[in-house]
C-alpha cells in the first residue's frame, strides 16, 4: 500500500472515530499532495510524497518555534501535535549516533575536510538518509565536524 493510500485509509478511520484533530492533519496532507500533483500534472512517487511530508513537518517545527518566541504556547502545542501525526507517516528517524557515523562515512568517502566541502557532504547525506533525519540538525553537526 502506497503512502497516499495509507493516508486515505487513515482519513476514513479518523472520520469514523470522530478524531477531528487527526482528520484535519490528514486532510491537509492529502490536500498538499494533490495540489502538487495538479501543479505538476503527474502523480507523485513515494519519494516525492515523503518530501512533501518532510516539508510539512519542517513548516510546523518553524511555526512552533515562532509561536514559542511570541509567547503563544497554545498555538505551539497545536503545531507540535500536528508534527506527531505527520511523523507517523515518515520512516523511523536515525539516532544521533547513527547520523554522526553516516556523516563520518560520507566525509571519508568524499575526502571532505573543509567548510567548502559542506555542500558535497550535505547532498550525499540527504540522498542516503531521505526522510530519516532532521537536515538542519545534521547541517549543524557537519558544520562542527568540518569547522
Amino acid at each position: 500500500m502506497s503512502l497516499k493510500d495509507t493516508l486515505i485509509a487513515d482519513m476514513k478511520t479518523a472520520m469514523k472515530a470522530a478524531d477531528k484533530e487527526r482528520l484535519s492533519v490528514i486532510r491537509m496532507t492529502i490536500s498538499a499532495i494533490k495540489q502538487i500533483e495538479i501543479d505538476t500534472r503527474e502523480e507523485l512517487t513515494e519519494s516525492a510524497t515523503l518530501t512533501v511530508l518532510e516539508k510539512l513537518v519542517k513548516q510546523r517545527r518553524e511555526s512552533a518555534r515562532q509561536y514559542r518566541d511570541a509567547e503563544r504556547p497554545e498555538l505551539a502545542e497545536k503545531e507540535e501535535a500536528e508534527i506527531v501525526v505527520l511523523q507517523h507517516y515518515l520512516p523511523e528517524q536515525l539516532s544521533d549516533d547513527e547520523v554522526a557515523a553516516l556523516i563520518d562515512e560520507i566525509m571519508a568517502a568524499t575526502g571532505a575536510s573543509e567548510m567548502k566541502d559542506m555542500g558535497k557532504v550535505m547532498g550525499q547525506l540527504k540522498g542516503k538518509a531521505k526522510g530519516r533525519i532532521n537536515m538542519s540538525a545534521a547541517g549543524a553537526l557537519v558544520r562542527s565536524k568540518l569547522g
